[in-house]
């Protein structure tokens, strides 16, 4: 097989991986926050609930997430599988996954801000939301960005977890056809792929880090 080829058969399975990693970013990151806040609630119920949350998210395999997702509706519920479900699980098991890290290392941030922050906004006329949106928030996203970064870096490899359910992303796509060519060059050509697409990842955070150094 050239090279040509092998790379035309790789795409398709790229541009799968680059989907998982930005859709669970795009609901993780908006949906670790909004437990980070039920996580800080004054109601012990929605604290507890956050908490256990986070504690199974954490604490069990995204593998086996992935595999609750997708099959559970069969299992759980009678429901019927479609082929097409799989994108939505994988998105779905991947998000919620995410979500708990995230949650995590918001409320991190967020607990560290000095409470004359908050005295002196509300001094200055500030609403809450106001104070948190405006003043918090954008200091909160400077002093967590290395480790969103870190998580970040992790998400692309665990994207090769889709495998799981059987979606053929970037590492099922050169798994298949190192098998089927006995060959490694496929193997190597997602490691690779899997290196370039880290080095980007992590050279956006540091520019976008930098570029929010004026909270120092």
């Amino acid at each position: 097989m050239s090279v040509e080829v092998m790379i035309q058969q790789l795409a398709g399975g790229m541009a799968k991986t680059i989907m998982i990693f930005v859709l669970t970013l795009l609901f993780s990151l908006p949906l670790g926050l909004v437990i980070s806040f039920g996580r800080m609630s004054k109601n012990v119920l929605i604290r507890g609930i956050t908490k256990a949350y986070i504690s199974i998210m954490r604490g069990t395999p995204l593998m086996l997430q992935l595999l609750v997702v997708y099959f559970g509706p069969y299992y759980i519920f009678g429901v019927n599988i479609s082929h097409g479900y799989r994108a939505y699980a994988v998105v779905i098991a991947f998000a919620i996954n995410y979500a708990a890290y995230f949650a995590e290392i918001y409320r991190g941030g967020i607990e560290s801000m000095s409470k004359g922050q908050y005295e002196a906004a509300k001094v200055l006329g500030y609403t809450k939301a106001q104070t948190f949106f405006k003043i918090i928030l954008p200091q909160v996203i400077k002093r967590i960005l290395p480790s969103v970064t870190n998580e970040v870096i992790t998400l692309v490899k665990d994207t090769s977890l889709a495998f799981s359910i059987a979606y053929v992303e970037m590492f099922t796509t050169a798994k298949a056809i190192a098998a089927s060519q006995k060959s490694m060059a496929p193997l190597a050509a997602a490691a690779i792929f899997y290196y370039i697409f880290n080095f980007l990842v992590a050279a956006v955070m540091e520019l976008w880090e930098k570029k929010l150094g004026y909270y120092s």
